[in-house]
């Protein structure tokens, strides 16, 4: 647990990759911490700052005076910057793990893509990564950085495995008008949610909760197919139905991204995130959550 002495003022707390997911979670800690948000961009300073954070502007792409400085400011870190977008390595994560003190906490952002493709099997974390594309196997480097680097320094790492995040404004709505199409139920798969403002609380319990080099599942209870999850915000929001499709005749209709997204099946264990880290969810199951909008 991270303790705080009065005398020297509130521990000192870096999010790098403020984003929405940041954004959520800094009410949760800008009370207990003293809050520094990255951001790559300089016009988000101001929002940051409105936000309760000091914001510092630099990136994991270029070793910088502002990055090394990153690496003395604080002993908790919430790293939620993804990978590049090209390579099997992450070279974000890499530059991190060089300039992360010793005794620090990270709470490290994932996917639950590193799984690939399971078939539609029920998974809870001890079941082997075994990441099929470029993206996921970025991801699984990460891990292992961190992994590495949490054990050379005497650091605290949670990793938060993440399925797709959703929200009032992270909804699938646009594709709905554009009618994109789904795929019919023998070829659907299932698929792993959780809302936004549940994620930033689970980030938040991992700080003090999470087990030394522990991974967790940072899902809700929904296992539903895709095409149902289309098909619930269609119905909450009056939109037509989107059409469906055969895999092979979808394949011509979508970006390869998006068929990727599309041809891996799983569902997810949340009983260790609950068990260890005390999480109560808000929004258990996307159809509660849309119950409020």
């Amino acid at each position: 647990m991270v303790s705080i002495n009065k005398k020297i003022g509130r521990p000192r707390l870096v999010i790098l990759g403020c984003g929405d997911v940041g954004m959520h979670v800094l009410p949760l800690v800008r009370d207990r911490f003293r809050v520094f948000a990255v951001t790559s961009s300089p016009a988000r300073c101001a929002q940051l700052r409105d936000a309760g954070a000091i914001p510092i502007v630099a990136d994991l792409d270029h070793v910088t005076a502002n990055l090394a400085r990153i690496g003395r400011l604080a002993q908790v870190v919430i790293h939620l910057v993804p990978p590049q977008t090209v390579g099997e390595q992450d070279h974000r994560t890499r530059r991190l793990a060089a300039i992360l003190p010793e005794h620090a906490t990270v709470v490290y952002i994932s996917t639950t893509g590193v799984y690939a493709d399971c078939g539609g099997a029920y998974l809870n974390e001890t079941h082997p990564v075994n990441p099929a594309s470029s993206r996921a196997k970025r991801r699984v480097d990460a891990e292992q950085v961190l992994r590495a680097w949490a054990k050379r320094r005497q650091g605290r790492l949670a990793i938060l495995r993440v399925p797709g995040i959703y929200g009032k404004n992270r909804l699938p709505i646009r594709r709905l008008e554009a009618r994109t199409p789904a795929l019919i139920d023998a070829d659907d798969v299932y698929t792993n949610h959780i809302h936004d403002e549940d994620l930033a609380a689970i980030i938040v319990r991992a700080i003090d909760h999470a087990r030394p080099l522990r991974i967790y599942h940072a899902s809700d209870d929904s296992q539903m197919k895709m095409a149902d999850y289309f098909d619930l915000v269609a119905n909450h929001f009056g939109l037509p139905l989107p059409p469906r499709l055969p895999r092979s005749a979808l394949a011509t209709q979508v970006t390869p991204m998006l068929l990727s997204f599309m041809s891996e099946s799983r569902r997810l264990s949340n009983q260790r995130m609950k068990d260890e880290l005390g999480v109560t969810l808000r929004y258990p199951t996307v159809k509660i959550a849309l119950s409020e909008y």
